[in-house]
């Protein structure tokens, strides 16, 4: 693979000097060991207490198993506090990190361990069954078991691993013989310490899969340099925030994605404390648990906004200190905003990445925020507006958006021609989305080229139409498509979910009159249950649209 893209760190980020993610670890334990770190299930590690199992780890890592420096590891876990255990574990021990999606299938699973050329993997048992069909058709040979309560006490231990298995019937048997409890590897060497491993800032240090909506997803190659790099355009723009704000961080989102990993880094570059949620879709439960904290801070997207500031008891949570709402993922609308500082009295700060950019390319700034937009590039980052040639566009004229930085990935791994088909002659990787940029620097996404809905040789963004219904207050969410058509090539299509009761579409149409030109006005609108969603709260248009050629085929 040619020379990493953009991954050396610039010295104005990093005045430090961190060669790799275990020198901000090791920082960060040392100087705020005996704060709390993260907490799952009602078990919180402190700094000092992290750094041991995830020393204990790595020294199994290097002593009983023959997994070298550079070698594959895959972690398939939820929220759970062993995530960042065996994260840093592995991370000292040397090995690459192959982020996994608890909610894959076996066949997403096993493409995604046979492309990484992963040589080990850390399971939760609900997931296992998955693993056993395929597994020996991978080159993974150490399989490593957790529960979710095996880092807490006897008692509770106990108890929340049964519920798991029998109450709730989440372990289906399966058969992985050879596999090793987690628990008893990092009893074993608590109090070790794993022998140092030199690591460079062009190392890898994560393969992480992209979504594969347009097909088998592809492993982003971020290397030390590109995490350290993001982690500190992060901080870059916390420094302008309250003090304290990212004292006690609501993380709902998983961990193996992007955002949440990146972010994680960040609060822990302040010796901020991570509260996981593992199941954010049971809202009942989650804000349960926030009503625990005094929250500081909360990163979140849309879905999660609306689905929080409908539940009539998130009103009651100790919203005292909280300073700081960061929202990335999917677009936020002007209702999930608004309802949002309703109810939280917060004001959210947009961003917008990718997982090719570790992931964050620009963010609203603490006190500077225009809503509707994605913010400013971050430090050290150039962004520019390309015109189908390849040509710069005039500030409010559409274009695609390009990004040149030090958290740019290498490519994409083992995969020369895509990785070349993305990133132009002069280096800049092309993100395939539609963005403006408007007074001030700022830009403003319209939308994902590949949504775009072409009408009468118009472009509709789903995005600005999904806008305008999500304002209506019969409404809770939508989503909006292009579907054939004789006479215009496309229309548009709404897919949408009741508040309540379903309004009359005509009506909805009409009103819609007010805000949106002829042909952006949805030519049909479907009332919904729910809408098809990623793992963490992203609407997929995608299957929208593959249930809507199904039902025009039958």
């Amino acid at each position: 693979m040619d020379m990493p893209r953009g991954s050396l760190i610039p010295k104005s980020l990093n005045p430090k000097g961190f060669n790799n993610i275990v020198d901000v670890f090791e920082q960060s334990c040392q100087t705020f060991a005996s704060k709390p770190s993260f907490t799952s299930f009602g078990r919180t590690l402190n700094y000092a207490e992290l750094h041991e199992l995830a020393d204990a780890f790595a020294v199994y890592l290097q002593k009983e198993t023959d997994l070298k420096p550079g070698d594959r590891i895959a972690i398939q876990l939820p929220n759970l506090i062993q995530y960042p255990v065996v994260l840093f574990g592995a991370l000292k021990a040397g090995l690459v990190i192959v982020n996994t999606n608890p909610l894959y299938t076996p066949r997403e699973m096993e493409h995604q361990f046979k492309d990484s050329g992963a040589k080990a993997l850390v399971i939760h048992k609900s997931m296992a069954h998955k693993a056993q069909d395929f597994i020996a058709n991978t080159d993974i040979n150490t399989v490593f078991l957790t529960q979710v309560g095996d880092l807490h006490g006897f008692v509770k231990r106990c108890l929340l691993n049964a519920a798991v298995k029998y109450i709730k019937k989440m372990e289906p048997d399966f058969y992985l013989p050879g596999a090793l409890h987690l628990r008893e590897v990092l009893m074993k060497y608590v109090g070790q310490k794993p022998s140092p491993v030199t690591i460079n800032t062009d190392d890898i240090a994560v393969l992480q899969y992209t979504g594969g909506t347009t097909g088998l997803s592809k492993g982003a190659v971020l290397t030390h340099g590109n995490l350290i790099s993001n982690m500190l355009q992060g901080v870059n723009v916390l420094d302008e925030a309250a003090e304290g704000c990212v004292e006690t961080v609501i993380a709902p989102l998983p961990l193996y994605h992007i955002y949440a990993f990146t972010i994680s880094l960040v609060v822990m570059g302040y010796g901020g404390h991570s509260v996981l949620i593992p199941n954010p879709r049971d809202i009942p439960g989650f804000v349960k648990e926030m009503q625990k904290w005094q929250m500081s801070a909360f990163m979140g997207l849309n879905t999660l906004f609306i689905a929080l500031c409908n539940n009539p008891d998130f009103k009651s949570v100790d919203f005292s200190k909280f300073t700081l709402t960061i929202s990335g993922g999917c677009a936020l609308t002007h209702k999930a905003a608004d309802l949002w500082k309703e109810v939280t009295g917060c004001e959210i700060m947009e961003g917008y990445g990718l997982t090719e950019t570790s992931p964050v390319v620009s963010i609203n700034r603490p006190g500077a925020i225009k809503l509707g937009t994605i913010g400013v590039p971050v430090a050290e980052t150039i962004v520019v507006i390309l015109d189908p040639d390849g040509e710069p566009v005039a500030d409010g004229v559409p274009g695609e958006l390009c990004v040149k930085g030090p958290q740019v990935m290498v490519g994409y791994w083992q995969r020369e021609k895509e990785t070349a088909a993305c990133f132009t002659d002069d280096g800049y990787f092309l993100t395939g989305d539609v963005a403006v940029r408007e007074e001030g620097g700022y830009l403003r996404i319209v939308d994902r080229a590949k949504d775009m809905i072409l009408v009468s040789g118009f472009n509709v963004y789903p995005n600005e139409v999904e806008d305008v219904f999500c304002s209506h207050p019969a409404i809770l969410e939508c989503a909006a498509i292009g579907i054939a058509d004789e006479h215009s090539g496309e229309v548009v299509k709404l897919f949408a979910v009741a508040r309540d009761e379903k309004p009359d579409v005509e009506e909805l149409k009409t009103w819609s009159k007010e805000y949106l030109t002829r042909y952006k006005i949805p030519k049909q609108i479907e009332f919904v249950d729910e809408l098809p969603k990623t793992n963490v709260g992203k609407v997929l248009r995608r299957m929208l649209k593959e249930q809507q050629v199904k039902q025009e085929v039958a």
